[in-house]
């Protein structure tokens, strides 16, 4: 298969032939950084628009510094995030999605959206279980 035609061979597709699931396939660095646990935020908060490093901090509960950082440098790295220094004192980055950032973002909103949607259900499940578990100890 030509790098043209992996490019291009639907995800689905990929998955049912194992591609994916190779240790040595680089679309796994990729899935690493945009499903992360931030990079899924780090991406649904560029959605709307460029923002600063610390605007992205305080949007997203919990992130350190240092995950923002290495978040923001993987999705840069894949070419999803814009970085963009302005030279003045102090500085001024800001961070934007890149056209195939915006097209990722959008996948990833979708999840997102789903789980949100879910969640009442799926905290139910949660809750039954632990009750399973918790009848079946006594």
């Amino acid at each position: 298969m030509t790098v043209d035609e992996q490019l291009y061979t639907p995800l689905a597709a990929r998955l049912r032939r194992g591609e994916v699931l190779s240790a040595d396939c680089p679309s796994r660095h990729v899935l690493k950084h945009m499903t992360s646990r931030w990079g899924v935020l780090v991406l649904v908060v560029l959605i709307d628009g460029t923002h600063r490093f610390s605007d992205l901090r305080r949007k997203i509960g919990g992130i350190s510094e240092k995950m923002l950082a290495q978040t923001l440098q993987g999705l840069e790295g894949d070419g999803l995030v814009q970085r963009v220094s302005h030279p003045v004192v102090p500085p001024h980055v800001e961070y934007s999605l890149t056209p195939l950032g915006r097209e990722a973002a959008a996948k990833v909103e979708a999840m997102v959206d789903w789980i949100e949607e879910r969640l009442p259900a799926i905290l139910q499940i949660r809750h039954e279980k632990a009750d399973s578990a918790l009848n079946q100890t006594t």
